[in-house]
């Protein structure tokens, strides 16, 4: 039996209220949460949280037995203009102090840029952003320390951690099992190497598999030789490796779909399911 979610805001246009419901409907059985992405027409700006708010959001799912697996916070944890960079940090704390008030011990996100935006550059590789993550992640973990909430960073080649190697020097660097790994295979392939998806998988599991929390599901496809993601099941990734490895190894481990919107919700779980 899979555990299978969804990001909250890739069923679209949906009121709160509806929201659990439609995911219940489906078959699943939890959310990774982007407030800001969910809750159109409400304030989810830094300054705006509270234990009532929390709460609210948490009772609309838990009503249709949904459980909040992940707040996602996602921002650019190395962004060159600091004053950004700080506003995303305060962002990701105030999260921190009221996951618990959301029903949700993980608040995530991936580790930013050296640019504004996100793209792939090898400039993230550098000695320098890696640093610099680990000084940004050192803050968030302290905070989430005192709140007993995990702080869930996922890799991906676009970003200074871009490998099951660095995540794991990442992990070494910062001794606290308040930091854990979100785990999404496809971000941690490029066109050079997804042929050799199963051994990045592995070594990734052998590394630090005991630190996975979370799994997320998407799939990629070849187009002008470059990796484009998409739905579970319409792509070249091996489920049925992946899956294999996580139900010996993480028994009932949220697995959240990504990239899976409709009209291929049904079919990607099913997918799933049958691998």
């Amino acid at each position: 039996m899979l555990n299978i979610g969804i990001r909250a805001h890739d069923i679209e246009n949906l009121p709160l209220e509806e929201l659990g419901q439609e995911v219940a409907g489906k078959g699943l059985t939890s959310v990774q949460l982007a407030l800001s992405k969910s809750l159109e027409g409400v304030n989810t700006e830094l300054g705006s949280l509270s234990p009532g708010f929390a709460r609210y959001v948490a009772n609309a799912f838990a009503k249709h037995n949904v459980q909040i697996a992940v707040l996602g916070c996602y921002f650019n944890m190395i962004h060159p203009d600091l004053d950004e960079r700080r506003k995303g940090m305060e962002r990701f704390k105030e999260h921190i102090r009221f996951a618990k008030d959301f029903g949700c011990s993980i608040v995530a996100t991936e580790t930013g840029n050296v640019n504004p935006e996100i793209f792939y550059t090898e400039e993230n590789f550098k000695e320098e952003p890696f640093l610099e993550v680990v000084e940004s992640v050192s803050e968030l973990v302290k905070e989430a320390e005192k709140f007993g909430v995990i702080v869930g960073i996922e890799a991906g080649v676009n970003h200074p951690i871009y490998s099951p190697k660095v995540m794991k020097r990442l992990l070494d660097s910062i001794n606290s099992n308040n930091l854990q790994v979100i785990l999404d295979p496809v971000n941690l392939l490029t066109i050079d190497t997804y042929q050799n998806q199963e051994e990045i998988f592995q070594e990734a599991m052998d590394l630090f598999g005991d630190r996975v929390v979370i799994l997320h599901a998407k799939d990629f496809t070849i187009e002008n030789n470059q990796l484009v993601p998409t739905a579970v099941g319409k792509g070249l990734l091996n489920y049925e490796y992946i899956i294999k490895e996580i139900k010996k190894k993480k028994p009932f481990i949220n697995i959240l779909l990504e990239e899976t919107k409709e009209p291929f919700i049904e079919e990607s779980i099913a997918y799933l399911r049958g691998k």
